[in-house]
């Protein structure tokens, strides 16, 4: 009898750590982590993805180009326009005439029909660039300078006014889409893909 006592003795002994365990590990799995399968049914709190593209540029290509204006440009009096210091529109974007890429709007393209300084004594006197116009293409710029660039073994030039505003553009590796301009006969709108400025532009003709 007292060799079985001991025996029991000793095995209840043995087993307290196990039923300690069993209890830690049921304790645990309701005042900490909950089990695996608790975690997928529940609904998961996670962080807001951060907007990764950039408000203007970044390679964000306009889906459309500007609409047409519903007012008339103000005739130049006294001269030549004054010149004024453009303020951006709203923190991140350039001071440059650009595309918010966000709203697809064409923030500086606001001076109204037949603005005085995009006039041409002879609009499309070169002809109308026989390549595609708007977001389905996009070029390589080839090289030259604002006053007479190339691409697509065609002939550009910016506009006198604009020049100061593609003062960044590199000229031999730029991407650029061309759209129409709504309000400024003889004038394309190149915007700068990488940028997102964008210029006036004339077609001056093959090479």
């Amino acid at each position: 009898m007292k060799s079985w006592a001991g025996v029991f003795a000793v095995s209840l002994f043995l087993s307290f750590p196990l039923i300690a365990q069993q209890r830690g590990g049921t304790d645990s799995g309701q005042h900490g982590a909950a089990p695996a399968t608790q975690r997928s049914g529940a609904p998961q709190h996670t962080a807001a993805p951060r907007n990764l593209n950039p408000p203007v540029g970044g390679g964000h290509i306009p889906a459309h180009g500007p609409a047409p204006s519903h007012t008339v440009a103000k005739p130049i009096t006294n001269g030549a326009p004054p010149k004024t210091a453009r303020v951006p529109d709203q923190p991140g974007h350039p001071s440059a005439p650009h595309v918010d890429a966000n709203t697809d709007r064409w923030v500086g393209h606001d001076g109204g029909k037949n603005n005085p300084v995009y006039h041409l004594d002879h609009p499309w006197e070169h002809g109308h660039f026989p390549g595609e116009i708007g977001p389905s293409h996009v070029y390589r710029l080839g090289g030259g300078a604002p006053d007479r660039f190339i691409f697509d073994n065609f002939y550009f030039s910016v506009a006198t006014a604009d020049i100061d505003d593609c003062s960044d553009w590199i000229w031999d590796s730029d991407d650029i889409v061309l759209y129409a301009d709504p309000d400024d006969p003889g004038w394309y709108l190149a915007y700068n893909v990488r940028l997102g400025t964008y210029v006036h532009v004339e077609f001056l003709g093959p090479v």
